[in-house]
């Protein structure tokens, strides 16, 4: 009767590639982490730019988004402060009247959709996206630039 199985040789070599692939995949892992976060952080904003025009043409009330470009957050409408995680840095263009102090300022929608309009610039690994509110029609739209060197 033989027995079908593997020999301590096979299951020792088996380990050591597994071993192997993990220390070269580590490296571009974390090398990708980055860009996952800034691709993730400028969704979130988009979507809850997005959400505040909708809440202001369904409720028929104007509807702001503010943001603090140095704790990393926003909130909607005076709800609660969302923070964004990650090593991305903010920047906020908005209109002179949005404006809160330095490093906060909001963006605005009315109820006929249109808005105060502005841009959110969200960078991190090498990569730059721009949030952009345009102030006619308050459609959001993500802007993607990776830099060169």
């Amino acid at each position: 009767m033989s027995r079908r199985g593997f020999t301590l040789i096979e299951l020792l070599v088996v380990m050591a590639v597994i071993g192997i692939l993990l220390t070269i995949a580590t490296p571009a892992f974390r090398r990708a982490l980055p860009g996952a976060e800034l691709e993730s952080s400028s969704r979130e904003i988009a979507a809850v730019l997005r959400e505040a025009r909708s809440i202001a043409i369904r409720t028929n009330q104007e509807t702001g988004v503010v943001f603090d470009v140095e704790a990393l957050s926003y909130a909607v409408a005076g709800g609660a402060q969302q923070r964004l995680g990650g090593r991305i840095t903010l920047a906020l263009t908005t209109a002179a009247s949005e404006q809160i102090s330095d490093s906060a300022g909001g963006i605005r929608f009315f109820p006929d959709g249109t808005s105060t309009g502005g841009r959110i610039t969200v960078s991190g690994a090498n990569r730059v996206r721009f949030i952009v509110v345009d102030w006619l029609t308050g459609n959001v739209e993500i802007i993607k630039r990776d830099e060169k060197g």
